[in-house]
């Protein structure tokens, strides 16, 4: 500590209150101590800026809590954020699927071909040798028949032989239609017989036996067959349709079980004639889905 004139002289403390300022306004000439008092403004203006600094910092922070507080507090009354045991059950939960749902339906059986030709009622097509015999050969398999000669008769019995005609007037048979197919030295007639019902057919089927015989036809370059000669003959029956087969030799030879030809020849008409009443049933039912 050092003594000057009007006794002892104190430190200066710009932050301290009513401290004295380390100069005199005497006229002893001393001059302010400016390097101090820069230091002194320094300082002050160094603590005032952290104390805005740290001020910012809390209330940013302050800010901040109470946002997240708020935001906390506004979700506990929001139905959203209720814990998953207190959503509805998922049956109670309306469907998702936005694809409409219809009642089954089903469309109406087809029609059966069978009942076109099982009475005269229903079947009303056109029909005759030709048209149940189209064209001029037939191929079944891998053989080939060629056709003769056809005939169409109201007169049942003229074209029957053996029982046969007792049979067909005893039912009342219609219309009797015959044609002849050759394969070689083999020959086939086939005779379609028409009743109103099928019932009547049907009868015609069960009461015919071994002599009940269509009559063969020749002509048209075919060679007389069957006559007097052993053949081998089919009967058979569908809707209102009953039809035969007699198969035999064009040189008057006796059929034999060992002549598979011939038997193969009769199955493959009798066959082709089932065939062709039924795609006649067809064509009718078709056409009368279709109007």
């Amino acid at each position: 500590m050092s003594y000057g004139q009007g006794g002892p002289q104190s430190q200066w403390d710009p932050w301290k209150p009513n401290s004295q300022q380390p100069w005199s306004g005497g006229s002893d000439g001393a001059s302010p101590d400016w390097a101090a008092l820069a230091e002194a403004s320094e300082t002050r203006n160094r603590r005032r800026k952290l104390l805005f600094i740290g001020a910012g910092v809390l209330a940013t922070v302050g800010i901040g809590t109470a946002v997240a507080m708020a935001v906390v507090n506004a979700g506990s009354g929001n139905e959203a954020n209720r814990p998953t045991a207190s959503l509805p059950a998922t049956a109670d939960l309306p469907s998702a699927s936005g694809t409409p749902s219809f009642a089954p339906t089903s469309a109406p059986p087809p029609l059966n071909p069978k009942e076109f030709v099982a009475s005269k009622a229903k079947d009303k097509a056109a029909n005759s040798p030709d048209l149940m015999f189209p064209g001029t050969q037939l191929t079944m398999g891998s053989n080939v028949y060629k056709k003769g000669p056809t005939a169409d008769s109201t007169t049942c019995a003229g074209g029957s032989q053996g029982t046969l005609p007792k049979v067909l007037d005893t039912n009342d048979c219609t219309r009797l239609m015959r044609v002849t197919y050759t394969k070689g030295n083999i020959a086939v007639t086939v005779g379609v017989a028409v009743f109103d019902t099928e019932a009547q057919a049907l009868k015609v089927k069960s009461q015919a036996d071994s002599k009940s015989i269509v009559k063969a036809l020749t002509g048209k370059g075919v060679k007389a067959f069957c006559n007097g000669a052993i053949c081998r003959s089919t009967t058979n029956s569908y809707g209102r349709y009953a039809y035969f087969t007699i198969t035999g030799f064009t040189d008057g030879k006796d059929v034999t079980t060992k002549d598979t030809a011939v038997f193969t020849a009769g199955d493959d008409l009798a066959d082709f004639t089932f065939q062709q009443i039924n795609r006649r049933g067809q064509a009718q039912a078709s056409a009368a889905a279709n109007s």
